[in-house]
């Protein structure tokens, strides 16, 4: 049975736009300055589960943080000398844990293409989804991970609603995340109600 929801948190992006109140944060070493610092333009939606559909355990932070044990789980031995990241994560009980500063680029969307630009995480904020691509996802992630990218949509008004993305958007044939079990027409939709609130 899942862990219920936690308190949805209030999230806002503070006035230096680099961290989210009301997220945890943990840094990650992954990440570097964007090429143009003010380029901000695209919000990538991810999903991720480690081990692959387990959910709740410290192994995401982990893996982000360069510190997930190969010799814990045999699928962790592939990834576990990746340097990875993402700005942002939203797990099964909607807590909001934040590993990269906005402002900073985080190592999320690899060899990707968005309208004819590669590079994508040059200009974009990397999002994580707890889940796989064909279990459910939690109704607490589709309300905080809307109100999240409305939050982002208003401190970066270059982000507008047809440049929020899936991973498999940009990186069609090697990425499939956050897969047909996410519901996109769903997600968008509560994005477009946060703006509107």
């Amino acid at each position: 049975m899942p862990a219920p929801p936690a308190a949805q948190p209030v999230l806002h992006i503070d006035p230096t736009r680099n961290w989210v109140t009301g997220a945890r944060q943990i840094s990650s070493p992954n990440c570097d300055d964007r090429p143009a610092a003010a380029d901000i333009s695209l919000v990538v939606i991810h999903g991720i589960s480690l081990p692959p559909r387990q959910y709740g355990g410290p192994y995401i932070d982990q893996l982000f943080t360069n510190n997930l044990d190969p010799a814990a789980h045999a699928y962790f031995a592939e990834i576990a000398a990746l340097r990875v990241s993402s700005h942002l994560c939203v797990d099964r009980r909607g807590t909001v844990t934040q590993y990269v500063p906005l402002a900073r680029r985080a190592w999320h969307a690899g060899k990707s293409t968005f309208r004819g630009r590669s590079a994508c995480n040059d200009f974009s904020i990397g999002i994580e989804m707890e889940g796989c691509d064909d279990e459910a996802y939690c109704d607490v992630q589709y309300q905080v991970g809307a109100a999240l990218v409305a939050e982002l949509m208003h401190a970066w008004p270059a982000i507008g609603p047809d440049c929020i993305v899936r991973h498999s958007d940009i990186a069609p044939g090697r990425k499939t995340d956050p897969g047909p079990a996410f519901d996109w027409e769903r997600f968008r939709a509560a994005v477009a109600a946060g703006r509107k609130a």
